[in-house]
């Protein structure tokens, strides 16, 4: 078996196919709910991941979504260490397991190289857990981009 190499570049890491999965998973979850999702990837992070994804999560203007509903999921491609984080606005409401199941469904694609699949699924999975909580709503609209965020994405 050859195992092919991933490009660790955040704009490199998934091929054009695999971005389009992506976005259209958070496009098809947030149809759902009335959260926002976004994926940053960094070749690798400057400081402890979850630490470095609350900074990002404030940086990129998460924190600013009306009812305080957005979703960051972070990639540090290099190292492969990824974290999640759930505004205030969800983690008032929800159960305080809410995000094992996505990190356990992401960490066994990646366990397995299938990066794009593991973000497809978590993604998937979080629109489902949010819609029970933020419902979509009909005059929602969508204040964040559906798109990857790293360099030369």
């Amino acid at each position: 078996m050859i195992k092919i190499m991933r490009n660790h570049k955040p704009g490199k890491f998934f091929t054009l196919e695999e971005k389009e999965r992506i976005v259209a998973a958070i496009k098809e979850a947030e149809q759902q709910t009335s959260g926002e999702i976004r994926v940053q990837l960094e070749i690798k992070t400057p400081a402890p991941v979850l630490e470095r994804a609350k900074e990002l999560f404030y940086q990129i203007g998460m924190d600013k979504t009306s009812g305080k509903t957005g979703v960051l999921i972070y990639l540090a491609t290099r190292e492969k260490l990824f974290a999640i984080i759930g505004d205030e606005g969800i983690n008032k409401v929800v159960p305080a397991n809410f995000w094992d199941e996505v990190r356990d469904i992401m960490q066994e694609h990646f366990r397995n190289d299938r990066f794009a699949e593991g973000l497809e699924e978590a993604i998937k999975r979080v629109g489902e857990k949010l819609k029970v909580y933020f419902p979509y709503q009909v005059d929602d609209k969508n204040e964040c981009p559906d798109e990857i965020i790293g360099k030369r994405i």
